[in-house]
């Protein structure tokens, strides 16, 4: 497929557009920068509906449209059921954790981690944090190198250093006020066009009638062995933990004034989260009536090509690109923040000054964003961006983020617990991965039990009286 058939000039002086006024934004935010403080939390002065938007951006991309797109071309609504899993564990996080987190008073998700369970978790939390965070956003890359082979007709890993390029060209200069701009300016231009695309492709399909005709099975919410009780069950389970441990999520909460405008971001989130798979995720049923027999995790993208008139079709790439190249953008500058404020300021200089936070700031995030492209293309090895998401955080995920969502919540574990969680829930990972026999739903409950059963059995073995001490002080505080 070349170029000329895919993209018309309209479409490119579109989509030129868009890059150029998302570099504008974020390279002008960078004047206000002026501190690694600045540069991971936006000085604590971030309003809750910009908070809220930037965290329903961070938690999306294209990933939607390639991963579960992929999943409604195959199955049809139940992939909407299984996107709703996100909007549940917002939801459900806003009255259990946005307070708490809000009440820490943190730069960055690991600091609490010290006064919760010492200095030797945080930098081990830390580090396998960073780990998991690269392998994650491996997916997330990988799916943008996918919309630009099919765009472009170059290979995947030549789109995946584009897109690339481009998130750092305004996350290294402006921080997190540059991706909370951007991400405004591309969530306008994400919900706007997919709900444009959303009649056309029902009209090119004939109507909900005619698509519920030729697709019924489609139209079963509870369709695939991804309806099954158990999988959802597992899976808005494995979600759950996973968005609440999020380290962008909690940068956000942490960002803004006050507690009340935490609760406010978390429930705009959820609402953002529960609308945006319907509008979403229908074009790609009907592709599985215009174009039946391609590629599913291509199916949206090339209806879309298909069916839009130039111009369009250039706002909808755009779409696609704002929902990836802002996520990224967030997940670079949050693990960045790690590295530079859990890693280099604490292991080597702790008095470093505001110029010199920055300077490491933009060199981490550099290197993240290097070690993300160079994993991204190994993805498709993995089975593709929905199953290389679900192996990776099964394996690796669930074990390292659950002593960071609930040791905000729950007092008696400890350090031991910790790493019991950890090891053993990463080794019973990768022992359910030699039993084929075994559903990936009930490996998926078997880890998280195990990880549990480390988590809570650790106390069984004491508490040192420092870190009675540390956490006791920190859940005084916690409770407001």
């Amino acid at each position: 497929m070349s170029l000329t058939t895919t993209l018309s000039g309209l479409d490119i002086a579109v989509i030129a557009v868009y890059f150029a006024v998302t570099l504008f934004a974020g390279l002008f935010m960078g004047r206000f920068v002026k501190s690694g403080k600045d540069f991971f939390s936006g000085g604590n002065k971030v309003p809750w509906w910009m908070g809220a938007i930037s965290s329903y951006m961070a938690m999306i991309s294209s990933f939607v449209f390639i991963a579960h797109g992929g999943v409604a071309y195959q199955d049809g609504l139940v992939a909407i059921v299984v996107f709703w899993s996100c909007a549940f564990a917002v939801l459900a996080g806003t009255w259990i954790f946005a307070g708490k987190w809000r009440r820490a008073n943190v730069s960055t998700p690991m600091e609490y981690l010290e006064r919760r369970y010492g200095a030797g978790v945080r930098q081990f939390i830390s580090w396998c944090g960073i780990g998991f965070r690269i392998l994650d956003n491996m997916v997330r890359l990988y799916t943008l190198g996918l919309i630009a082979s099919v765009l472009l007709n170059i290979s995947i890993e030549k789109g995946i250093w584009i897109g690339v390029g481009v998130v750092l060209a305004y996350t290294l200069t402006g921080g997190l006020w540059s991706v909370l701009v951007t991400d405004v300016i591309q969530c306008a231009i994400l919900l706007g066009v997919s709900i444009a695309v959303l009649p056309v492709a029902l009209g090119a399909a004939g109507g909900i009638g005619a698509l519920s005709e030729a697709l019924p099975s489609h139209f079963d919410p509870f369709n695939g062995h991804r309806g099954e009780f158990w999988f959802l069950f597992a899976y808005y389970a494995m979600v759950f933990i996973k968005y609440n441990a999020n380290w962008a999520f909690i940068q956000r909460l942490a960002s803004v004034p006050t507690e009340r405008d935490a609760k406010k971001m978390s429930v705009l989130t959820a609402a953002l989260l529960f609308v945006f798979p319907v509008v979403a995720l229908l074009p790609a049923i009907c592709a599985r009536h215009i174009i039946p027999g391609v590629n599913p995790e291509e199916s949206y993208i090339r209806l879309c090509c298909q069916i839009l008139p130039g111009g369009v079709f250039g706002l909808m790439v755009s779409a696609m690109l704002a929902a990836s190249l802002s996520t990224l953008a967030s997940e670079f500058n949050v693990t960045s923040s790690v590295l530079t404020k859990d890693v280099y300021e604490r292991l080597w200089r702790p008095n470093a000054t505001p110029r010199e936070q920055l300077l490491v700031a933009r060199l981490t995030t550099l290197l993240v964003a290097v070690l993300v492209a160079v994993g991204a293309a190994y993805v498709q090895a993995l089975g593709g961006a929905f199953e290389a998401n679900k192996i990776l955080m099964g394996l690796i995920g669930v074990p390292i983020v659950i002593p960071s969502v609930f040791g905000i919540l729950w007092k008696r574990p400890n350090t031991k617990g910790v790493v019991l969680c950890i090891v053993l829930g990463v080794a019973s990972g990768f022992v359910a991965l030699k039993l084929p026999a075994l559903k990936w739903q009930f490996k998926t409950l078997l880890q998280i039990a195990v990880c549990f059963a480390g988590y809570f059995g650790g106390s069984l073995f004491g508490t040192s009286s420092r870190e009675l001490e540390g956490k006791t002080a920190l859940f005084e505080e916690l409770k407001g």
